[in-house]
């Protein structure tokens, strides 16, 4: 094999892989949706890792279903310090959810006497 077939051989494995990255990542980044459906619903409208007003200055939120919870986060870049220690963050979100499940007023009863029979 010559040089010049090397080099094309080469730059034709390198572009097919520039071209198939993009297509890859967005695979990836989208959850299943029968996944999504059967996750439960992340209740926190921040980011779980920094604190983050989600749908703020970062644009939309990363969303993904982790162990069949649905996590927000405020951008991509917190993915790896989320995946660093979910434990922590998923600690974090039930001890939120314990939070305000305290602070949520008891359901009113409805009063039906004003309904005609």
């Amino acid at each position: 094999m010559n040089i010049k077939a090397l080099k094309t051989i080469t730059g034709a494995a390198i572009l097919c892989g520039m071209l198939a990255a993009p297509t890859l990542a967005l695979a990836v980044d989208q959850a299943k949706p029968a996944d999504s459906k059967a996750a439960k619903p992340y209740p926190l409208k921040t980011c779980i890792v920094s604190g983050e007003k989600l749908d703020g200055d970062m644009g939309k939120p990363y969303v993904f279903v982790h162990e069949g919870q649905e996590i927000k986060l405020c951008c991509k870049d917190c993915l790896k310090d989320f995946n660093k220690a979910p434990a922590k963050y998923l600690k974090k979100l039930a001890d939120a959810k314990k939070d305000a499940s305290k602070s949520a007023p008891a359901p009113q009863a409805h009063d039906h006497s004003e309904h005609q029979r």
